[in-house]
């Protein structure tokens, strides 16, 4: 084999070994680019599933948070429910112990000594006296008064009525004539079961005692300032 075909054919060897290594650096290429191509598509996928389970974890979160400020809403509400029971119950309470001032229709009763031109057989009779004012509070009670005053006083159901020499103390304060009775409750049942024949007042009059009986639209009675003092009494559980 002459020089000239040892040549050529070590030309096209060397062209065949060129195009072969520029292939296999092409292939080596593009399967490092497919390499970092698929790398980086799993970087995101991952990245996209931590994003979404930090998602799901705050949802579930939000949803606990959620049924937990409905529970703290319903206590919320139940204990203002039994706030505002016990508060008017308290109310109804004091209102029944006279420890809240009072307004109404009703009567005002007033009562002078007889006049000291009235001869009396018995002259305490021409008197008033701390039963007859008791006598009167029984009497408005059964007619059904709500709430009672006496020259200021309210009467309670811890009230005295008692006589000191020739001075009448209710609720431990001096009173004196005249004495000026009020009462709040149905006006015209309060009138007429004052009033009626036979009556204490109507008595109380027979024997001279001055009486007024007047009825109201409004009556204004103050409140109990005194306390209710328990040494004995106790609760039974």
């Amino acid at each position: 084999m002459n020089k000239a075909k040892i040549s050529v054919l070590l030309g096209i060897m060397c062209m065949l070994l060129s195009i072969g290594i520029v292939v296999q650096i092409k292939t080596v290429n593009d399967s490092s680019t497919g390499v970092g191509k698929t790398q980086k598509e799993n970087e995101l996928r991952d990245s996209v599933l931590r994003g979404k389970e930090r998602y799901e974890a705050l949802y579930e979160e939000q949803i606990k948070k959620e049924a937990e400020l409905e529970k703290l809403r319903n206590e919320v509400s139940n204990q203002d429910g039994t706030a505002t029971d016990f508060s008017n119950e308290l109310q109804k309470n004091n209102l029944l112990l006279g420890y809240y001032e009072v307004s109404g229709e009703g009567i005002v009763i007033t009562l002078k000594d007889a006049n000291k031109t009235v001869v009396s057989i018995d002259p305490n009779a021409s008197v008033v006296h701390d039963g007859d004012l008791l006598e009167v509070v029984n009497a408005l009670k059964e007619a059904g008064a709500e709430a009672i005053s006496i020259n200021g006083q309210r009467i309670t159901g811890n009230t005295a009525i008692t006589c000191v020499g020739n001075v009448i103390q209710i609720n431990g304060e001096k009173i004196g004539v005249p004495f000026e009775i009020k009462a709040i409750g149905l006006m015209e049942r309060l009138y007429g079961g004052l009033t009626m024949p036979y009556g204490y007042l109507d008595l109380m009059e027979g024997a001279g005692i001055q009486v007024k009986v007047e009825k109201s639209d409004r009556i204004v009675i103050p409140k109990y300032d005194g306390i209710y003092p328990f040494q004995y009494a106790e609760n039974v559980e």
